[in-house]
């Protein structure tokens, strides 16, 4: 056996025992666990739009690995626990059902019958939050559940001023499932592109996206899809567009942005050289190397792009640093300060002065040191923070 193949296995092994996602993908606890309120930190309604098919065999899940050929919608409330830690997921272990007080616990799910229900609530909740969406599109390897908790995650750590929309693709929440996930996704490309139709025609002033892994292969295919209509930009409503940790092929990814063409918004990669999963993703697609873990960021930023390099930041996933964007307390909370901010007002690129002040405030708040490097079309940055 080559030393490569090894790595490789070794890689699959991490994987199986880790993934993208949890071990199990119960939401719903089996009886209700009460704590007093003092124990809860927030409560978070996240609006879902799926493709996946309604849980039958264990309705605990609520929607499983199954596709469905039309687009359901529901909205689950998500209590985060006092004790919550910023990058952390709380979770029950196996399928012990959650503790209020020390995890993430879903409380309770609303289906809605049909696009124009849901539009309507979600388009109510929009005006009252702060007239923005936030749109999260899971990676490879998620359950529902794994989705639900991570949006409810990024949006209290990051304290979003507006509504978390999930959109949650079929995958198979297997990671031997790959080739079936890579075809959920694309199969879920109309659906993604609706959805985001559909929250632009609500009140909603701006609406960002953040994508992780395969969701960034199915984001930008939603996106290239807006612009071969010529509504790229949703009417001007298209906000923050983030690709964390991307699992797409870097010449796909130049072709989908030839089409898609420079970005009048915001629109960031975040990748990281140290990232095991997308070593085994590269494997898989021929030895081609992916959007994630690319080793030329200049070239990147050529297409309008900004790139933060995440190679230095210490990634929190078992060693896989495969999701750094949102379990590393400094990566978060940088990302947190760049959202509350609208897209619309916020520079083209920031400067090195802006950067060397929040480095320094992030590194004495959480007490860690880390590097980014930002590449721009124009020039590259360097945040550094220590604590």
């Amino acid at each position: 056996m080559t030393v490569r193949c090894k790595i490789v296995l070794g890689l699959a092994f991490a994987l199986a025992l880790t993934g993208c996602a949890g071990p199990t993908h119960d939401l719903l606890n089996r009886k209700t666990v009460t704590v007093p309120a003092s124990d809860i930190a927030a409560t978070h309604e996240i609006f879902v739009a799926t493709t996946r098919q309604q849980a039958t065999k264990d309705p605990r899940q609520v929607f499983d690995g199954d596709r469905s050929l039309t687009t359901s919608y529901a909205q689950v409330d998500v209590t985060v626990p006092k004790i919550h830690q910023v990058g952390a997921i709380e979770r029950a272990k196996g399928s012990a059902d959650s503790n209020p007080a020390k995890q993430f616990t879903a409380t309770d799910v609303v289906h809605y019958a049909d696009a124009q229900q849901f539009a309507k609530a979600v388009g109510n909740n929009i005006a009252i939050s702060g007239d923005r969406a936030l749109v999260f599109v899971h990676g490879f390897n998620n359950g529902f559940d794994d989705g639900v908790f991570r949006l409810t995650q990024l949006a209290h750590d990051t304290k979003y001023p507006g509504t978390p929309v999930l959109f949650s693709w079929a995958s198979s929440a297997k990671t031997t499932g790959y080739i079936y996930d890579k075809d959920s996704s694309t199969a879920a490309r109309d659906d993604l592109e609706a959805t985001l139709r559909m929250l632009a025609k609500t009140k909603v002033k701006s609406i960002d996206i953040i994508a992780h892994s395969m969701g960034t292969w199915l984001t930008m295919e939603a996106l290239r899809q807006l612009a071969i209509t010529g509504d790229r930009d949703l009417g001007g409503k298209l906000g923050y567009v983030v690709l964390a940790s991307p699992d797409i092929d870097v010449d796909v990814f130049k072709k989908q942005m030839i089409r898609y063409g420079k970005p009048d918004k915001p629109f960031a990669i975040l990748l990281s050289g140290d990232d095991r999963a997308l070593k085994l993703s590269s494997f898989i697609s021929g030895d081609k190397p992916r959007v994630g873990d690319y080793g030329n960021a200049a070239d990147l930023a050529s297409y309008g792009v900004v790139v933060v390099d995440l190679t230095k930041a210490k990634g929190g996933d078992d060693g896989l640093n495969h999701a750094k964007f949102a379990d590393n307390p400094i990566l978060v909370q940088l990302l947190g300060n760049r959202l509350r901010t609208p897209a619309g007002l916020a520079p083209d690129e920031p400067n090195q002065a802006q950067l060397d002040n929040i480095g320094q405030g992030l590194g004495k708040a959480v007490g860690s040191a880390a590097e980014l490097v930002i590449t721009t079309p124009f020039r590259v940055l360097t945040l550094a923070t220590g604590g």
